[in-house]
């Protein structure tokens, strides 16, 4: 594992989430000489060898601001609305700005099943290395025109670190009014001390995330803690600092204050990013220590060590797989449906054809539609699977 961080300029490709109120003031609108001084730092990288992609919040605060929309929470259509007017002036500006530079911007508007249904992330991945390779900076953001609360991510944290991992990006920087990772939220605990480098993200890390801090923000701590969960599982490192300096990745360069993570020394493969990254898994698998300690051994994931099955998913779901206390250890595709693996769970492999009707797969979760989301935790003292050993021992699926 990489635990030290390089200079901006020493990364290929590069990730760059802006926060509402970095871009738009409440009263005035867009901040546009932020935003030229920002599109100053991306030209420098680029001009350094580094690709830059952008993914820009701001939508729906500068159409609102446009549509002079009262203060506090919109209705959907409202929000909608202001997105439709917001998204038109929020490319405008980024496309100007940047070509003061000799920048060409594009524009990427993505919705939730863009980057969770297979073949839409594989068509989303595509447009974006292309408008790389042609040396364009994509300018990214969640489609709100079309979003609802039950199909949106909800903040641009973890849409950047899905948009990260599916660009292979080595870095995500997060840019927001807080300038990094503390213990607790400053805002309401004097004590909370800062912590600058962070080489694992822990349940005890996770534990320190707050809430979000204004009006135009969506996202707090905790979706950054999500978001670094996301881009460092895949080998991505992640920065979170704060925008507020006129040039903040110039800021970031001279050493201003910010929270580096660390990435997975083993980053999983594009197929299993995807499989990870998923923000919804249609439903869960509770398992017992043994089969924890299969699964982190490299082991399919077996009926006999499944316990209790949640949801109602269908084979090929995302799924999470808890371990015995109840935390996510892992998720992967389903290999049987809900009702199914309700039927076959602690029961042998030898027995699923007698159960159901029909010889199914030996496996309820295979290895190679898995990854491991969270690292290893207490394990039984001997090493042993509590149930169905000789079972899992011998099973193992190329």
């Amino acid at each position: 594992m990489t635990t030290t961080r390089k200079a901006l300029q020493k990364y290929r490709r590069i990730v760059i989430k802006i926060g509402s109120a970095l871009l738009v003031d409440r009263k005035t609108g867009l901040r546009k000489a932020w935003l030229d001084a920002m599109c100053a730092d991306i030209a420098a990288l680029k001009a350094k060898g580094v690709e830059v992609l952008v993914v820009s919040s701001g939508a729906i605060a500068l159409g609102r601001t446009v549509l002079d929309l009262p203060a506090g929470a919109l209705k959907l259509e409202e929000s909608q609305a202001a997105a439709a007017v917001g998204q038109i002036a929020l490319a405008r500006a980024w496309s100007e700005s940047l070509s003061s530079g000799a920048i060409i911007a594009g524009q990427v508007l993505l919705t939730l099943g863009d980057t969770e249904e297979r073949r839409r992330y594989l068509n989303a991945r595509a447009t974006i290395s292309q408008l790389l390779k042609l040396g364009s900076v994509p300018i990214i953001n969640e489609n709100d025109t079309v979003a609802t609360t039950e199909i949106r991510y909800g903040d641009n944290d973890r849409l950047a670190a899905r948009v990260a991992t599916m660009v292979g990006a080595d870095l995500l920087v997060l840019l927001s009014d807080i300038d990094g990772l503390y213990t607790a939220p400053p805002h309401l605990d004097p004590d909370a001390r800062f912590l600058e480098t962070i080489a694992e993200i822990t349940p005890e890390i996770e534990a320190m995330a707050g809430g979000a801090a204004s009006e135009l923000s969506r996202g707090g701590m905790r979706t950054k803690i999500d978001a670094g969960k996301i881009a460092t599982t895949a080998g991505c490192a992640m920065i979170i600092a704060s925008g507020k300096p006129e040039h903040p990745l110039a800021a970031i360069e001279a050493g201003a204050r910010s929270s580096w993570f660390a990435p997975s020394g083993s980053p999983v493969t594009a197929r299993k990013t995807w499989i990870a990254g998923q923000l919804l898994p249609a439903g869960s698998l509770t398992i017992d220590a043994g089969a924890e300690t299969a699964l982190r051994s490299g082991k399919s994931l077996l009926p006999a060590g499944v316990r209790q099955v949640t949801g109602a998913f269908s084979r090929g779901d995302t799924i999470a797989i808890l371990g015995a206390s109840g935390r996510e250890i892992a998720r992967g595709l389903a290999g049987y449906d809900a009702d199914e693996a309700r039927q076959i769970a602690g029961k042998k492999s030898a027995e699923i054809a007698a159960i159901l009707g029909y010889a199914g797969r030996a496996a309820m979760v295979h290895r190679d539609d898995m990854v491991m989301t969270a690292p290893a935790g207490v394990r039984p003292e001997d090493g042993r699977p509590e149930d169905g050993s000789d079972e899992r021992k011998g099973e193992v699926h190329a």
